[in-house]
């Protein structure tokens, strides 16, 4: 919270507040932020489904409510928590559909790896397409790596090797943690099931097929916003292309919903593409605003469907589940 706090606080620190407050009062076109919604429910269901179907080749069955409502639950606590949410969602399955809390995280980590394939493919299509734009801007304002290389001090050189020094180390403590962990064979064979799940799963169209429409959910959800703002709404599919592989890469910083990075990254994009500093940085902090109470409400719908959901009582025998439930 505070990384992310301090990259805002830096980003908007001249930023001309005034030009938010006319764009909720006429500035923004709300029925294509409308429009966008359903795709960004429809990015977490799909995937709630894909994670059903890499758990059925392990024997586990949950129903598809609960799989739905603890994506909804995980993304709602990542807002609070980076990554918790992928914790949060096996504990639910496993306290209402008896799934084991191991194998659920295994299949989760598998998820992540087709999701890494998707965003390698899209980045490399994206940079293919833009290579002229990224040449003119890199010709137009003398950046090289030769030159970025020479603009170093000895004070820069030396906070990167830190930074190295502390990646390496963080690296180290986490392989000791994991050597720990190995200790408990029955949890390795269980996470070592879910992570290759994917090797016996039935119908695997169905399967890719949900990977690339929660993919094509959440770059629509993004770019139907782009014609919410006049200054975005000409620039066109690529544009948001990239503006929207960037901005995933940058919610990899560990922010709440990537707050601070996203921001940078979208309005860094928008800017590269003859859109005004303002403009962008106001681009960014509505849609994140809204796309982020639109999970922050999924979420809350979430605990309400929990809390009046019943643990499953066939969890001993999943032959007896029906699986539309």
């Amino acid at each position: 919270m505070a990384l992310g706090g301090g990259i805002l606080w830096w980003m908007y620190r001249g930023f001309d507040w005034p030009s938010l407050r006319l764009a909720f009062t006429s500035g923004v076109d709300w029925t294509w932020m409308w429009l966008s919604f359903p795709f960004g429910i429809l990015a977490q269901v799909f995937r709630a489904l894909r994670w059903r179907q890499s758990l059925l080749p392990l024997d586990e069955h949950p129903r598809v409510s609960t799989c739905i409502h603890a994506v909804f639950l995980s993304y709602a606590s990542s807002l609070v928590v980076p990554r918790s949410g992928e914790v949060l969602r096996c504990g639910v399955l496993k306290r209402y559909d008896g799934v084991s809390f191991t194998r659920g995280v295994g299949t989760v980590v598998t998820e992540r790896v087709v999701d890494i394939v998707i965003i390698a493919l899209m980045s490399a299509v994206v940079f293919v397409l833009q290579v002229p734009v990224f040449m003119d801007f890199f010709a137009h304002t003398g950046v090289s790596a030769s030159a970025l290389v020479g603009r170093f001090t000895a004070t820069g050189w030396l906070v990167t090797l830190l930074s190295g020094v502390l990646v390496i180390a963080t690296g180290v403590l986490l392989l000791r943690r994991y050597e720990l962990f190995r200790r408990t064979r029955s949890a390795v064979s269980d996470l070592k099931d879910g992570l290759l799940s994917i090797r016996h799963i039935d119908g695997k169209g169905a399967f890719l097929f949900n990977s690339v429409a929660i993919w094509v959910c959440y770059f629509l959800h993004f770019y139907l916003a782009f014609f919410c703002f006049g200054y975005t709404a000409d620039l066109g599919v690529e544009v948001a292309l990239v503006a929207f592989v960037v901005g995933t890469f940058a919610v990899l910083v560990p922010t709440p919903n990537g707050a601070g990075p996203w921001h940078f990254a979208v309005k860094t994009v928008l800017m590269l593409y003859g859109v005004n500093g303002n403009d962008g940085a106001l681009f960014a902090l509505i849609v994140h605003t809204v796309q982020t109470l639109l999970v922050a409400a999924l979420g809350l719908y979430a605990v309400g469907a929990l809390a009046i959901t019943k643990p499953s009582t066939l969890n001993d025998t999943p032959s007896t589940l029906n699986p539309k439930r």
